[in-house]
């Protein structure tokens, strides 16, 4: 039998179908294990490289996470936290973000300098780390359902941040969710939300989010914020934009800034 295997490998050598591996056979008599060590050192480069893009130990991860699902717009408002500052001031003092992964950004938030934090997480937090509990556990992050009013008073907050969360309302929950929203902003409210085309959870995660989200134009959201008489922030608008051209910064995603209910 081994002879037979040996004879098969030379007629696929033959070929040209592996040339280096040829090169090795007629150079050392243990050019079958190189050729092997060669073939395995190919997939783990291959591999690398799906995962992670061009420069095999990072640098394109990104793209592999939009794929999958992970929260994008979330991940991108880590990014922005300074932009924001630059943009909203004073106004960033005491801010409530509203999304999944809420306590990794009120994490963040929390270290900048004169910024209190809190967080609303609409999903379950099994799986969520220690820091993470911990923040429950003190009321700064609180898990519960955005369809259903906020707990907590009006202007309770200068600034309201949402990410990853409004893609997955259907315009019957918005319509809620959305006034509440600036309902307990005094300053400001923000959203992050995803470019049509955009993927977010995967099918396993489906029956978390309830529905797949559904990503929505820029004209579609302005002719709601229209609807549901909520006025963009110009003022912020044109000091975001001037901040993020300084810092030659793109956002990937929608980002939208509108007053608060007065």
């Amino acid at each position: 039998m081994s002879r037979r295997q040996v004879s098969s490998t030379r007629r696929y050598v033959d070929t040209g179908s592996f040339p280096f591996a040829g090169a090795l056979h007629s150079k050392s008599p243990s050019s079958p294990l190189l050729s092997v060590i060669l073939f395995l050192l190919g997939a783990f480069l291959l591999i690398g490289y799906v995962y992670n893009g061009p420069g095999i130990f990072g640098g394109g991860r990104e793209a592999v996470s939009k794929v999958e699902g992970d929260f994008i717009c979330t991940s991108e408002l880590q990014r922005a936290i300074p932009i924001l500052k630059k943009a909203y001031g004073d106004s960033m003092h005491k801010v409530l973000h509203v999304g999944p992964d809420t306590c990794s950004v009120v994490s963040k938030l929390l270290k900048e300098e004169e910024t209190e934090a809190w967080g609303v997480e609409p999903y379950d937090i099994e799986d969520a780390d220690a820091n993470c509990k911990s923040l429950v556990r003190r009321g700064i992050v609180r898990v519960t359902d955005i369809k259903f009013p906020l707990p907590y008073r009006a202007k309770s907050f200068s600034l309201v941040i949402v990410s990853d969360a409004l893609d997955y309302l259907s315009p019957k929950y918005l319509n809620k969710t959305l006034p509440e929203l600036a309902r307990v902003s005094a300053n400001g409210l923000v959203i992050f939300a995803g470019h049509p085309g955009q993927q977010r959870a995967k099918v396993a995660e489906l029956s978390k989010f309830g529905r797949p989200a559904k990503m929505r134009s820029s004209s579609w959201w302005i002719r709601y914020f229209v609807q549901t008489s909520l006025e963009e922030n110009d003022a912020a608008i044109k000091k975001f934009e001037q901040a993020v051209t300084k810092r030659s910064y793109k956002p990937s995603c929608q980002v939208f800034h509108l007053k608060s209910y007065h």
